[in-house]
């Protein structure tokens, strides 16, 4: 059987992730992006996870997020980003003029509600997506893969995804916005946490490296629209040291070297340039 984007992206699984497929459709990647092209209109992408052993946030994340942003900007969507902290500034930086970039508060859950509903009135988005966001527990706090509470480093962006938004997930761990869809099933997993999120999605992507969930569903928007709107190789290696040299750290050890969850930056290369051949070698940026 030929290998598929699913595969790829649950490849070299190295915290049981991949024991969660069964719970999801075959082609979930495919049925993603028929849902991201199925909303057309203004799409708000989240992202930005904060790392508590490097005060800082991670290289994995904002790749896939400008991946995916990328790709809907080629298709004639207005993007717009949401983050919080150190992320906001590399966005800002890497988007330039092409996209708002907003730098959304770390405040209690009645300031941030007010924030999503203004945010949500004013933008009037027609899908939300979600890569590597930390989500809040059934307990209200928001938790990193060691059980530690990140709470006061993390916005409540999960309120944007309570409100009946169309909506697309993508997540690595349990922890993410998105995976309260398998929230009574991610504790199962020993490898996973006992407490997952339990914000829920339309709609979503699992991966072994969230980045590779960006460019699995980026690879199969190409395939719908035939057009090849993955990054090359290189582009998103320059773009991973990019964001080390300004901060960001790795998200397993928390030290600031070219890596994205453990995977060398050839590793990464690998994943995409197999994603990249499913779709063909068309143009890209």
């Amino acid at each position: 059987m030929p290998e598929s984007i699913e595969d790829i992206i649950l490849g070299q699984d190295r915290r049981g992730v991949a024991l969660l497929r069964p719970h999801l459709p075959r082609d979930f990647c495919g049925q993603a992006a028929q849902f991201v092209l199925d909303h057309p209109g203004v799409t708000i992408i989240t992202t930005g996870f904060y790392i508590l052993s490097g005060d800082s946030h991670e290289t994995d994340g904002p790749p896939g997020a400008l991946a995916i942003g990328s790709a809907l900007h080629a298709l004639g969507r207005r993007v717009v980003y949401a983050s919080d902290g150190p992320t906001v500034p590399l966005l800002r930086d890497r988007i330039g003029a092409q996209s708002e970039v907003l730098d959304c508060p770390i405040a209690d859950a009645a300031a941030s509600r007010m924030w999503a509903q203004e945010l949500l009135a004013r933008l009037n988005p027609a899908l939300l997506i979600s890569i590597e966001r930390c989500g809040r527990t059934s307990q209200d706090t928001y938790l990193n893969m060691r059980t530690r509470d990140i709470s006061a480093h993390t916005a409540r962006l999960d309120y944007l995804f309570e409100a009946g938004v169309p909506s697309v997930g993508i997540g690595d761990g349990g922890n993410e916005i998105g995976m309260g869809n398998l929230a009574e099933v991610i504790p199962t997993v020993e490898s996973l946490p006992r407490q997952p999120a339990v914000t829920k999605v339309d709609r979503l992507v699992l991966a072994s490296v969230s980045n590779w969930g960006g460019y699995g569903l980026v690879a199969a928007l190409s395939r719908l629209v035939g057009r090849n709107l993955l990054p090359t190789v290189e582009h998103e290696t320059e773009l991973v040291r990019y964001l080390v040299d300004h901060g960001a750290v790795d998200g397993t050890t928390g030290q600031r070297e070219y890596r994205v969850d453990g995977f060398t930056l050839e590793e990464n290369g690998r994943a995409l340039e197999r994603l990249r051949g499913l779709v063909g070698q068309g143009p890209t940026h």
